[in-house]
């Protein structure tokens, strides 16, 4: 298949709800050429994330917008300004590139206007650019919606959070504290020859400067490293972590939360790794294979505790929610577009119940740590201070960190460019309601 409009089809199928980037993607990068699979994801992944930038466009530069069964048509023009904006693609090529796609797509009537809307977006770009720049959709690549929850939550942080997001994520490595540590892997990756630096915040972690396939990284098939965000590396450090400890990672999927929690334990501890879908869980399976670890694998609803759990209660509970994904736009860039305003109360509905759900699992003095890679304190403290109003065993801990900002119930890590992703964390003790003392 063309590469272009491979990518067509997978922004198409993304315009219209029918999956994210990280589903549709895989099955069209198959049924692309090898050597053009690296395009092909520099096309989805870099239109998705200025689409609202280039949807701004686009309503300038058409008369009427594109019919539902005509998604592809735009898909095609907002892929074309993207490579005319930010690719070394010529702009005669993305042109012709373009019109040929109306023919694959079996749309020879819109050929016309495809070359039409491309050949006036080149000439009067600078027009165009001055008519936008008070459109904050086109100005910050975001929706409105989400800007403004954003800017009300955090005006100062507002343009880092604007920035970070469409950058391009860093690459960053857990090392394996079993088979090594941060400085000596540092020095295996600089004999080498391949560029990094020691994560901030993570003593685990360590940040490439440029991406590299996994498969060339010194001793990965070894399980000496996995691929983790520096972000996600602090939830195994915040757990308190001791050998011979039982512990739930609800919500598990893809595992790298688990097996970080079972390096830093030496694999001595009963974990059951959690989570609703079974086809995800074979993706845990293969990390805890490679890296030579053993858990407990449970395919269940997290909030329906009758159906997975033993009556064994739980020294340590990691609960990782499902949320909406605002804190790792850059590595999600569908999210701006299938995330919806209403969405928001819903997330924050069902974390509440997964705390509720799983908060009776615990034991007392055992320590539940609520984690989201979300920005929004609607999903965030307002879950966990909602929470505690209504759980006199919960007492709450502030997280031991210096990354991000401390919060009234936890610690909110804001996405940096070069650094770590967007994520929160509470941790809550539980208590005898007897000895509670209210926050």
């Amino acid at each position: 298949m063309n590469v272009r409009i491979a990518a067509a089809r997978v922004i198409t199928a993304v315009l219209q709800d029918e999956g994210s980037l990280s589903t549709l993607l895989p099955a069209y990068t198959a049924k692309v050429d090898e050597r053009d699979r690296g395009l092909l994801q520099q096309l989805c992944y870099g239109t998705l994330r200025y689409y609202p930038r280039l949807t701004a466009y686009l309503n300038l530069l058409l008369s009427k917008p594109f019919k539902a069964k005509d998604k592809d048509l735009e898909a095609v023009l907002a892929c074309s300004i993207y490579q005319l904006l930010e690719t070394r693609v010529p702009s005669h090529a993305a042109v012709n590139e373009a019109v040929t796609a109306c023919k694959a797509l079996k749309k020879l009537w819109a050929k016309g206007l495809v070359n039409a809307v491309l050949r006036r977006f080149l000439r009067e770009q600078d027009q165009l650019d001055s008519t936008l720049e008070n459109n904050q959709s086109f100005k910050t690549a975001h929706p409105n919606w989400l800007v403004e929850l954003w800017r009300e939550a955090w005006p100062d942080q507002l343009d880092n959070i604007i920035a970070s997001n469409n950058a391009q994520p860093p690459m960053t490595l857990r090392v394996n504290q079993r088979h090594s540590n941060q400085a000596n892997y540092l020095k295996q990756l600089a004999t080498a020859n391949i560029e990094a630096s020691a994560t901030l915040f993570s003593p685990d972690g360590i940040t490439l400067k440029h991406p590299q396939d996994v498969l060339a990284l010194p001793g990965f098939t070894e399980g000496n490293i996995s691929v983790q965000d520096e972000a996600a590396q602090l939830s195994a450090h915040l757990l308190a972590l001791q050998p011979g400890q039982r512990i739930l990672d609800a919500c598990c999927a893809p595992g790298g939360k688990t097996c970080h929690i079972l390096e830093q334990v030496e694999n001595d501890a009963d974990v059951v790794a959690l989570d609703i879908s079974a086809n995800r869980l074979e993706r845990v399976e293969e990390n805890l294979k490679r890296l030579g670890l053993q858990a407990t694998l449970v395919a269940a609803d997290a909030v329906d505790t009758n159906t997975w759990w033993d009556g064994k209660p739980f020294d340590r509970i990691l609960l990782d929610a499902p949320c909406s994904a605002t804190g790792v736009i850059r590595r999600h860039p569908d999210v701006k577009l299938l995330r919806k305003p209403t969405d928001i109360a819903k997330l924050a509905e069902l974390q509440l119940t997964l705390l509720n759900a799983l908060w009776p699992l615990l034991k007392e003095d055992g320590i539940l740590l609520y984690a989201t890679c979300s920005t929004l304190p609607q999903e965030n403290d307002q879950v966990i201070l909602n929470f505690l109003n209504s759980n006199p065993s919960a007492t709450l801990e502030k997280p031991s960190l210096n990354a991000g900002i401390e919060t009234p119930a936890g610690r909110q890590l804001f996405p940096q460019v070069g650094g770590h992703d967007g994520f929160y964390y509470a941790s809550l003790k539980k208590s005898a309601v007897a000895e509670k003392t209210k926050p």
